[in-house]
């Protein structure tokens, strides 16, 4: 049998009684004790000093699957000039979608760290938000400029073919996304 926990220290131990037919399970390291029966289980509850002291409790265990139908992650596609850029804003323009542009370099160590993240924030907005990546190294300058990049990494969201927001990601990264976070749910 195998035994997945949510947490790292999560303990898991068989305990036969001499009475029962059944191994018992014990979680958490904790004195919690769960029989093996088709889904449904009792339940002793108490600590290792208080053995006398166990209460029973009758307890459904189920399942915590993920929501499968939702991406996890989103890859970000990325944009290589101005023209790409242009025809991504009319796209968006046409679908009254904002799209969301990470401005990065390959050589910047909080726009690496940043990358999953702002894709684990497009799982989220994928039907609302299209996100776009740049790597400011390997495009046109005219493109930067266009942009008016100056630090890194910059966050922007365009609507209706302008920028009408950015946040400039020089702090924490969980501090980032939750501005990224605050920003796209002022134009969405």
């Amino acid at each position: 049998m195998s035994v997945i926990g949510a947490y790292s220290h999560f303990l898991y131990g068989e305990v036969y009684q001499r009475d029962q037919q059944y191994p018992q399970y014990l979680a958490s390291g904790r004195g919690h004790l769960f029989s093996h029966k088709s889904g449904c289980g009792n339940v002793w509850v108490g600590s290792r000093k208080r053995e006398r002291k166990i209460k029973r409790r009758n307890l459904r265990v189920e399942a915590m699957w993920p929501d499968l139908s939702r991406p996890s992650e989103l890859e970000m596609e990325q944009i290589n000039d101005c023209e790409q850029l242009d025809q991504i804003l009319v796209h968006a323009h046409q679908n009254s979608q904002p799209i969301l542009i990470d401005w990065m370099a390959a050589w910047c160590r909080k726009c690496i760290y940043l990358k999953p993240k702002l894709e684990k924030l497009a799982a989220e907005y994928h039907d609302k938000v299209k996100f776009y990546y740049v790597d400011v190294n390997k495009v046109p300058q005219t493109l930067v400029k266009r942009g008016n990049i100056s630090k890194m990494p910059t966050m922007q969201l365009w609507k209706d073919g302008e920028m009408k927001a950015e946040v400039i990601g020089g702090h924490k990264a969980w501090l980032v996304i939750e501005e990224v976070r605050e920003m796209i749910q002022k134009f969405v």
